[in-house]
């Protein structure tokens, strides 16, 4: 495996990494949305308090973001396993 091979591993498995973070954020945010996870922000550099009920903002923003994710995660680890196969192929030629 070429060390070109293994830089784009790992620029796959970044991206990847990347995706999962925007899954759990866009789940979390959709949650939050349509009021069945309820958390009080950690940081908060203004007049901050826990937000109670639903907001169909963040459900929206949650969603978007939970699709975004999941194509990222998607295309990422098909793009990782067609590279996996091929390189497969190749070394058994």
């Amino acid at each position: 495996m070429s060390m070109n091979d293994k830089k784009n591993i790992l620029k796959h498995l970044a991206v990847t990494f990347i995706g999962l973070i925007l899954v759990a954020l866009g789940l979390l945010w959709f949650l939050q949305g349509i009021a069945i996870l309820s958390l009080c922000p950690v940081l908060c550099f203004a007049d901050c308090e826990c937000i109670t009920g639903g907001s169909s903002f963040w459900e929206v923003v949650g969603v978007i973001t939970l699709i975004i994710g999941i194509t990222i995660v998607f295309l990422n680890l098909k793009r990782l396993w067609g590279n996996y196969c091929q390189h497969k192929i190749k070394s058994t030629n």
